[in-house]
């Protein structure tokens, strides 16, 4: 008779073997139509799943973020059933749930087009309203490789003979279509309503340019059509703020095939970068960072010893000369603890924080680059604490603070705050990483953070906290890390004296909070639409003459303006007055000062925003105080959006 024990700690007694929904029928029968799959004892399983002895239960439903994925991936076998009927002779290979999505990859002769993809979303939609039953088939690997092989899926053959010998094989059968599939699925077709095709794209088997190319279809799927509504309205609303397009139109940077992978920065752009370094080094200054430069090139042996030639190897741009081998640097880390190793440090000297903007290179697949958003070459942001274990606590906790105020700054308030723990394979004791875990969540709970653990995603040497950031239209970017390594500073030689005159290894934590500058900016570019803070403007202000006889007061203006720290510019072409001000309105520059024969007979500048506001004419020291304060405020409040 098993023992049903449900998330509030309520349990239900049955007198029989009985499957999940059973159990959410038991409950209610509005709980048995939601039910989309459920959990026993920490591990997903259909609705069908029989529950023969006591056991923990959850039910999982479409208001959870698990029950999406369900749907996504439910959602993925209906695109390639549909599929396959429509394109017979297509093979199916892997269809896993992605980001808002999912995508499936097919083998086939027919090359997908816009009008295949209306096609095969109308046979889905009707595969869905025939609500045919999911079930759940398990047989011997050697039946499930011969019944696959006499299907013709010659990819799903591959992938069952690279399982171990003897495993079980789960399929899943839906009407007469037939699926390789862990699962868990959703018990009828019935249960996915809103889904869309978005596009079509190439990839190769196994992710591998030395193999055949296939055909992948991407799509999305929600819990109800609203939902569907929302996403797509803000895919919609992405395309127009992508800071490829917004870049070029404001001529910001570009990339280039001879250097792919790696960014050019244009004078407006390499402006918006270099006041982000400057804010970021008065801004780490002031909380007691020193800042430190680190070679380019490090010879092999540093990264061997340091455990990065092993995991991250493959990853390294690498070079011989005079028979050493040489890695550009994929990371700060280990060069940093070369410097703490100059001269033997004392418990006094700790915490010690040492920063960097350090140029980065690594080898990232050409398929995943993707503007300034993901590149080779790129800057972080990084910084590296060396500290006693008491002192971890405290330096996250500061760190917390720091980032906010860096992030509201910039325009974000809205973090998400994730907790990785221990990982299978790790280095340390179970005590260190007791007592690093603790050190972080203790800091998240001293600020009143709300966060959520991440089980088994902390690094191989140590837990780490991940923050992410909402942008305006919902997306989330992870950017900020503070992570505890134990490992590193043992492995290459970090020792400092303690107070009893021992000699102990620091901890290293490993922070960030922008992550690459290429990145963030990308971000910014997205998030603002290109409307950029004043105080991130490439141009602040441009003056704008209406005839020449205003062009030497124009300059006079200029020049005033410059001299007091200001990024402004004057536009004296032979225009007029309505095409410049609409030119410079599509730059998006803060500030359009219009001179006329009035403003140089009373010293003054009539002053526009670039969303169409006419503030009016007023003298420069009146502007300049105007200009200053909006400067100031940064991106916590625009001031253009108060008048």
């Amino acid at each position: 008779m098993p023992v049903i024990t449900l998330p509030d700690g309520s349990q239900r007694s049955f007198a029989n073997p009985v499957t999940v929904h059973d159990v959410a029928a038991d409950i209610g029968p509005g709980l048995a139509r939601a039910a989309l799959a459920g959990v026993v004892d920490g591990r997903q399983v259909d609705t069908s799943h029989i529950i023969a002895q006591d056991a923990a239960l959850a039910i999982i439903t479409d208001r959870d973020e698990a029950g999406l994925e369900v749907i996504r991936h439910s959602t993925a076998h209906l695109l390639a059933m549909a599929v396959q009927e429509l394109f017979p002779g297509t093979q199916v290979t892997i269809g896993p749930v992605i980001e808002d999505g999912f995508y499936y990859d097919f083998a086939t002769g027919h090359s997908f087009t816009p009008e295949d993809l209306g096609r095969i979303e109308q046979r889905m939609e009707e595969l869905a309203e025939q609500d045919l039953p999911v079930e759940r088939v398990v047989m011997s690997r050697a039946r499930a490789i011969e019944l696959f092989r006499n299907m013709g899926e010659h990819y799903k053959v591959q992938i069952i003979e690279a399982l171990p010998e003897g495993e079980e094989i789960s399929l899943y059968r839906q009407g007469a279509w037939m699926d390789l599939c862990r699962g868990p699925h959703v018990p009828g077709t019935g249960k996915l309503a809103a889904f869309k095709l978005t596009k079509v794209a190439g990839a190769y088997w196994r992710g591998d340019a030395k193999n055949e190319m296939l055909q992948r279809i991407y799509g999305t799927a929600w819990a109800n059509k609203k939902q569907l509504k929302q996403y797509l309205t803000r895919i919609e609303e992405a395309e127009k703020r992508d800071h490829r397009r917004i870049g070029k139109k404001l001529d910001l940077f570009h990339t280039q095939e001879e250097a792919p992978g790696m960014v050019f920065w244009h004078p407006a752009g390499w402006s918006i970068y270099q006041t982000i370094e400057q804010y970021m080094r008065k801004a780490q200054q002031a909380r007691d960072y020193r800042e430190i430069k680190t070679p380019q090139l490090v010879d092999m042996s540093l990264w061997q010893r340091s455990g990065h030639a092993d995991k991250f190897g493959d990853d390294m741009f690498m070079l011989r000369t005079e028979d050493r081998e040489f890695a550009v640097k994929p990371m700060n880390c280990p060069c940093h603890v070369q410097v703490f190793n100059q001269g033997l440090k004392s418990y006094r000297d700790l915490p010690l924080r040492l920063a960097e903007f350090g140029s980065c290179h690594r080898n990232e697949p050409s398929g995943s680059l993707h503007g300034i958003m993901r590149v080779r070459g790129f800057v972080q942001d990084d910084a590296h604490i060396f500290c006693t274990e008491a002192q971890i606590q405290p330096e996250v906790s500061t760190f917390i603070d720091f980032l906010h105020a860096v992030y509201e700054d910039f325009g974000f308030s809205e973090v998400i705050y994730r907790l990785s723990t221990r990982p299978e394979q790790r280095v340390g004791t179970d005590a260190d990483w007791d007592r690093a875990e603790k050190a972080l969540a203790d800091a998240l709970d001293a600020q009143g953070l709300p966060w959520q653990e991440l089980p088994g995603e902390g690094a191989f040497y140590g837990p780490k906290i991940e923050f992410s950031l909402k942008d305006c239209i919902g997306r989330v970017w992870q950017l900020g890390t503070i992570q505890v390594d134990f490992s590193m500073p043992g492995r290459l030689g970090a020792q400092y004296v303690a107070e009893d005159g021992s000699r102990q290894v620091p901890v290293m934590l490993h922070r960030a909070i922008l992550g690459s500058f290429e990145r963030f900016i990308g971000i910014l570019i997205e998030h603002y639409e290109g409307i950029f803070p004043t105080w991130l403007a490439p141009t602040q202000a441009v003056v704008l003459n209406i005839t020449d006889n205003q062009a030497e007061y124009a300059r006079n203006v200029e020049d005033s303006l410059k001299n007091k720290g200001f990024r402004v510019v004057s536009d004296l072409r032979n225009e007029k007055i309505g095409f410049k001000i609409r030119e410079h309105t599509i730059q998006r520059i803060p500030y359009l000062l219009v001179v006329g024969d009035n403003e140089v007979e009373s010293g003054t500048v009539a002053v526009r925003t670039r969303r169409g506001e006419d503030l009016g004419s007023c003298d420069l020291e009146a502007f300049t105080t105007l200009l200053t304060r909006d400067v100031e405020r940064r991106g916590r409040i625009s001031l253009e959006n108060q008048y």
